[in-house]
């Protein structure tokens, strides 16, 4: 049986957004996870801690921003994109991407291994970027009731996480979605456009916009 969550808005502002401690992130426990708001933040020492934040970051489509020298990159770009075509290489070049003001990474071999999971059950989905047969930059999420979630990203060379994110969401806006989930506002999403939310307008948002019907990928 998948974990039982307290609802979001229990969650305590004063530990960032923490829900619930321990479980396991299988693939049940995740989808129970998602389709609430709620994703897996490991902490070292404590059991696996579960968070819906009293502040999240998302992307809306219509906000979208396209700086002049992306849209240049993105003209000129001799880089092919796939999607879901290596989610494990994404998920550890993710694992393995410098993170500034960080000691390590939160992507754990058991956040691994149930993502992994997940994407053989066709919830988890990754975005690549190619150059030849190197993989230079891409991201991966999850995608349940019709809403992304994305959950790291990483690139190589220059632009080349950005370059995934619009090719994410160029797919996801033709097949009815309006945003996606990016959890925390950094200054590199920011550049696209990305805000912030309180948890109240984002729980509104993912009702909203949740449809059994709407098909990802």
């Amino acid at each position: 049986m998948p974990l039982a969550f307290p609802p979001p808005t229990a969650a305590r502002d004063d530990l960032d957004g923490l829900l619930l401690l321990g479980g396991e992130p299988t693939v049940e426990n995740l989808l129970a996870a998602y389709s609430r708001g709620i994703f897996p933040w490991p902490i070292e020492g404590l059991p696996l801690p579960w968070f819906c934040p009293p502040r999240r970051g998302i992307l809306r489509f219509s906000g979208l921003h396209v700086g002049r020298s992306l849209a240049r990159a993105r003209r000129q770009s001799p880089w092919r994109i796939s999607f879901d075509e290596d989610f494990r290489a994404v998920m550890r070049a993710c694992q393995a991407q410098p993170r500034p003001g960080q000691d390590g990474t939160w992507i754990t071999p058991q956040l691994l291994r149930g993502y992994t999971a997940l994407h053989a059950a066709g919830y988890a989905h990754s975005v690549e970027v190619w150059d030849g047969p190197e993989l230079v930059g891409g991201l991966y999420g999850v995608a349940v009731l019709g809403v992304f979630a994305g959950e790291s990203m990483f690139h190589h060379h220059p632009n080349a996480s950005k370059l995934a994110v619009l090719a994410l969401a160029e797919h996801l806006r033709a097949r009815g979605a309006s945003w996606f989930d990016i959890q925390q506002l950094t200054p590199h999403m920011a550049a696209l456009g990305a805000e912030e939310v309180s948890r109240a307008e984002f729980l509104h948002l993912l009702a909203a916009e949740q449809d059994e019907a709407r098909m990802l990928f």
